[in-house]
């Protein structure tokens, strides 16, 4: 018995019902991928991976790189997907932190990693965006089937990795249930049946486009129109194809750009889904004036897959994230008392379900600090719910920033800054962008008598840390705002910078 294998993909095996439609036109059909899978999952067992060990993976979107998902659910074996844009410092520390047994790369970084992973006792293989690699080299002479690994819905399926606000990332623990029953609830509160064809554009290193987009489509039985990366002109060209969309803001702020996106081409779809940052208002009502159609805005988090979720019937609110999913508790409480407050007042927005992690891998006091005795989840997000319901996210009592629906912690910026020799101080903020939800905006006090110039400060921000991370604009100033107690007051230099990007 294996929960999340037999309910996502097991239904699938023999079936030649549509999986992945790709940009060639091509079309993968759910036996031949789960044939695929198994192959990957002989290797994975080959390289003496065991249920319960962890295999980290950075590698390009393909369809090989969602099989690799399906082969690590198959053996038991717990997927780490890291973002292709982490540098290798960066991914050491992941593959340290993990105990990853077997990390799987682009070949085109193979000869820089190797020594990396060599050094933690990490075996290496690739696996190219274009679906070639030792991996799936190594795959071709394996069976087609797979002795399926025993598992239990409290065993671990998944890890990803988050930002704090003080040290280092954490590895969130997702167990199958976690995985399975969110998906369950979002098929159903979503309407998605085997008839739907999803446009997926989405990265799948990251909740939103493997957990979420992927889980669904699977359970559903339906299929995904399988992009590598978002492309107005593909999306548009293949929507004709399409039932239904799941995208950040900035997959709709773009496409509202196209004068070819119009009522006409939208008539026939069915849901759009937009998540992993705010939606501006303005957007909400310029897709709806273009279209017709009102984009369904919900609110997650890594530790927790999604929790809300506006209506899909009755009204979707723009500048709310809807209302509990079923089977999710949510109140909203004091951060300092941890006191339940009532209707219409903000506070911390705590969650609980079959959907919340299990807990930050080898960090109990993290663990303890965050998730209550009694399973409900400090998610660190502000917020208010209304006397119908419906919930808004109103900011963060924590310093992290959300931009394009990646986590981005301050202070790793900020250690990079600090660490130039002009620079004497920096505070690292996120303000508006309509595109993003939010960027990074660094503020710098230079050394004395010096000039800190700023192609050098992104230079060295470029070298340590992935692009997303990039600060988007340094502002120079003499001083920061600091409290009676020492403290740098970043509420209000963002405040002081929330308009920068507004117009952007």
């Amino acid at each position: 018995m294996n929960p999340l294998y037999d309910r996502l993909f097991g239904a699938h095996e023999g079936k030649s019902t549509p999986f992945l439609l790709l940009p060639s036109g091509d079309v993968l059909h759910h036996g031949d991928f789960l044939k695929m899978a198994a192959q990957f999952a002989h290797v994975v067992t080959h390289a003496g991976l065991q249920p319960g060990d962890r295999l980290a993976a950075q590698v390009e979107k393909s369809p090989q790189a969602l099989a690799l998902y399906a082969a690590c659910v198959q053996a038991g074996v717990v997927f780490l997907p890291l973002n292709t844009a982490y540098t290798r410092d960066e991914l050491k520390y992941f593959v340290e932190n993990s105990g990853a047994r077997l990390m799987v790369c682009d070949g085109a970084d193979e000869d820089d990693l190797r020594p990396m992973a060599q050094s933690l006792a990490a075996q290496l293989v690739t696996l190219n965006g274009d679906g070639t690699g030792s991996l799936p080299h190594a795959a071709q002479t394996q069976p087609e089937t797979f002795q399926t690994a025993d598992r239990t819905e409290d065993d671990l399926a998944a890890f990803l990795y988050t930002s704090g606000t003080t040290g280092r990332s954490k590895g969130a623990m997702l167990t199958q249930a976690n995985l399975l029953s969110n998906a369950e609830t979002l098929v159903e509160h979503w309407r998605f049946t085997a008839q739907d064809v999803l446009i997926h554009a989405l990265p799948i290193f990251h909740t939103h486009g493997l957990f979420v987009a992927t889980n669904v489509t699977l359970l559903a039985g339906g299929a995904m129109i399988f992009l590598p990366k978002f492309d107005p002109d593909m999306i548009i060209a293949r929507m004709p194809e399409a039932t239904t969309m799941m995208g950040v803001p900035t997959f709709y702020t773009r496409l509202l750009e196209e004068a070819r996106f119009d009522r006409d081409l939208a008539r026939h779809m069915r849901l759009f889904i937009s998540g992993s940052a705010p939606l501006l208002a303005e957007t909400h009502i310029r897709f709806e004036d273009r279209t017709g159609h009102r984009i369904l805005e919900r609110y997650g988090m890594t530790e927790t897959n999604m929790s809300t979720s506006n209506p899909y019937e009755g009204e979707r609110r723009a500048g709310t994230v809807g209302f509990p999913l079923p089977g999710v508790e949510l109140k909203v409480t004091d951060p300092d008392t941890g006191k339940e407050l009532p209707r219409g007042e903000v506070g911390q927005i705590e969650v609980r379900g079959a959907n919340v992690f299990k807990g930050y891998w080898q960090m109990p006091e993290k663990t303890a600090a965050e998730l209550r005795a009694d399973g409900f989840f400090i998610t660190g997000d502000l917020g208010i719910q209304d006397a119908d319901g419906y919930v808004t996210i109103v900011g963060r009592n924590k310093d992290l920033i959300i931009s394009g629906g990646y986590n981005i912690y301050p202070k790793e910026i900020e250690m990079v800054l600090d660490a130039q020799p002009a620079v004497s101080e920096s505070a690292v903020i996120g303000v508006p962008h309509k595109d993003y939800g939010e960027t990074v905006v660094a503020v710098i006090v230079p050394q004395k008598d010096q000039t800190a110039a700023t192609d050098q400060l992104l230079s060295a921000c470029a070298e340590q840390l992935a692009r997303f991370k990039h600060p988007r604009k340094i502002v120079t100033v003499d001083a920061l705002p600091r409290n009676t107690m020492g403290k740098v007051q970043k509420n209000l230099l963002r405040e002081t910078y929330k308009d920068l990007f507004v117009t952007a």
